[in-house]
């Protein structure tokens, strides 16, 4: 069912102007013609000095595609940017207007995206120019490979590729060459870029209800960037198959959309279409650059992932690929003051990865001594069933981490303990010295380390080692009930030190602070240490369902209301409760077996 769209705008009808009014107000390199609301032109803000002996580059189009164009304005690219009304071509007034503005004795060249009516009024306005007086030429701008390539007289339709015309077209212009040459360098560049675009959503325009014409589920393939219809519509899919659907379509020999063949260099262009976040588009580049390496034989010389050319708020994204020579690579890379173009892409592409450093100095131990031992003694076996026993209850308790950490945090305490668990279960079987506590509670932190990220990682991390720490402090190969109670307040004192946590912040030390107390308590009264561990994980229970009756002072959990808070306990409490009860409940099922 259609929706009406929600816009952070205010009249729907002057989304262009005030848009225009707040790059200017960010950018000082760039104004704007005095001329709203018929004329909406962005230009350079030196266009006065710089018209005198450079050849002007403007382009321009329906609005609706920021930052396209008039983020591209700017020393090294464009001269002015024609804004038209949302999807609308601009009027040959404002084209006409923005000529005039920018062009000196070296003339204009006109980039314009292959839709009928933006060729019509920049043609109309080009030949008015003419008329009087001003050098103009025109490069139109086809690469869209969607759809096939002969469309009667419509032809294919201009994508993003056009950033990079803009760029090698304004680069050729800042080093004086004659307006034949640079439009003759930006005819060759439309020549050599294909594109395709894939959207999982449509767009909504200012003050329209938002189509609900793409089901969920499903993506499209090839759309325009106008919210038309794309050339066909399928089941989603990962990003690796999509990325190989596009460049399979774009690099086509039975189409031949462009001259790219195996052994040739290229540069690729990933342009999210609006409300695609960036880690997606980075995941795109990261799977386009491999498949163009090792499926087409193709050396991948810059890659450009952004938002350039838009659609609104849709989401999905179109892959542009270029083919490249020094002559391409050398415009692309020469400076520029356009605001929006990349910057950190230019050069040669050193290896993506190096390797991770080692320590300067490895401790003491040996790499044989920091391995499981072939046998257990009693300490080792009691150990293995703890830490069993204590990551198995993460891994149950996953989902309801998840749940509580959703209503009082970002949702991923589940996920973050989950991986820890898993990793210290793996690394258990193979590395763990289990004959030693102190180092195998280290090596425990040293998963932790590896695999679990955020606040909960470093703590836990922090944890491990101030117990390992304690713990290597006892000279005794077996350590005593008294002296884990010592590790685990000394734990506990660690993570206080460095999150500034205490009891009563609604925390795992809610949880772990009355276990410690009640530890300690029981064993100086006596008790048999596997009852004082067991009535201490009772009281890591209680204390982590007590945070619901807590105001958060520390974590995410501290922006939300006592209202929320109150629904559900501390998700990290709880899962501090459930591993350490787990474990003694394990070290009594072992006692009890061999009794």
């Amino acid at each position: 069912m259609a929706s009406q769209g929600k816009k952070l705008i205010n009249d729907p009808n002057a989304v262009v102007t005030e848009f225009i009014e707040g790059l200017v107000e960010t950018y000082p390199g760039l104004q704007y013609l005095d001329g709203f609301p018929e004329v909406k032109v962005v230009l350079r803000a030196d266009y006065a000095s710089a018209m005198l002996d450079k050849v002007a580059v403007i382009s321009g189009g329906g609005s609706g595609h920021e930052p396209a164009h008039a983020g591209f304005v700017g020393e090294g690219m464009l001269s002015a940017a024609i804004c038209g009304e949302v999807f609308t071509s601009p009027q040959v007034d404002a084209i006409l207007s923005g000529i005039r503005a920018v062009t000196g004795p070296m003339g204009c060249l006109l980039i314009v995206t292959n839709y009928t009516g933006d060729r019509l009024n920049f043609g109309l306005a080009a030949e008015q120019a003419k008329s009087e007086g001003y050098k103009v030429e025109t490069v139109i701008v086809g690469d869209d490979c969607a759809l096939p390539p002969l469309r009667g007289i419509v032809g294919r339709r201009g994508l993003a590729g056009t950033i990079l015309v803009n760029k090698i077209a304004g680069a050729a212009a800042a080093t004086g060459l004659s307006l034949d040459e640079v439009a003759a360098e930006a005819k060759r560049a439309s020549e050599m870029v294909g594109t395709m675009g894939v959207a999982l959503s449509v767009c909504t325009l200012p003050g329209q209800v938002t189509s609900d014409r793409l089901g969920p589920g499903k993506m499209e393939l090839g759309l325009g960037i106008h919210g038309e219809p794309g050339a066909a519509v399928a089941d989603l899919q990962p990003v690796e198959v999509v990325v190989s659907h596009v460049l399979q379509q774009i690099l086509s020999p039975d189409r031949n959309y462009v001259p790219i063949t195996p052994g040739n260099r290229v540069v690729l262009l990933v342009n999210g279409l609006g409300a695609t976040p960036a880690m997606e588009l980075m995941i795109v580049a990261g799977k386009a650059v491999p498949q163009l390496q090792l499926e087409h034989g193709l050396a991948v010389d810059r890659v450009y992932t952004g938002s350039f050319m838009t659609s609104l708020d849709m989401a999905g994204f179109s892959i542009s690929i270029m083919k490249a020579d020094e002559a391409i690579l050398q415009r692309l890379d020469a400076s520029t003051k356009a605001p929006h173009w990349p910057v950190g892409v230019d050069g040669n592409r050193p290896p993506a990865k190096i390797p991770v450093p080692l320590p300067l100095s490895h401790s003491g131990k040996s790499d044989e001594s920091l391995s499981r031992p072939q046998q257990l003694s009693e300490q080792g076996h009691l150990l293995e069933v703890a830490i069993e026993a204590a990551v198995n209850a993460i891994i149950d308790l996953r989902d309801n981490l998840n749940e509580w950490d959703g209503r009082v945090g970002d949702g991923d305490c589940g996920s973050t303990m989950y991986r820890g668990a898993t990793a210290i279960l793996e690394d258990m079987k193979k590395h763990y010295p289990l004959n030693d506590a102190a180092e195998t509670v280290g090596e425990i932190g040293s998963s932790i380390r590896r695999v679990m990220g955020g606040t909960s990682g470093i703590i836990y991390t922090i944890f491990c080692k101030a117990a390992c720490a304690k713990l290597k402090a006892n000279t005794q190969s077996v350590v005593t009930s008294k002296q884990w109670a010592e590790a685990l307040e000394a734990s506990i004192a660690a993570v206080s030190k460095y999150s500034g946590a205490s009891a009563g912040f609604r925390t795992l030390l809610d949880a772990l602070i009355p276990a410690s107390a009640v530890l300690q308590e029981r064993l100086n009264a006596g008790d048999d240490p596997c009852i004082a561990f067991l009535l201490s994980s009772e009281a890591a229970v209680a204390g982590a369902e007590s945070t619901r009756h807590m105001q958060a002072q520390a974590g995410r959990s501290a922006y939300i209301s006592p209202d929320i808070l109150a629904t559900v306990p501390d998700p990290g409490a709880m899962a501090a409760a459930s591993w350490y009860r787990a474990a003694a409940l394990a070290i009594k099922n072992k006692y009890q077996v061999h009794e």
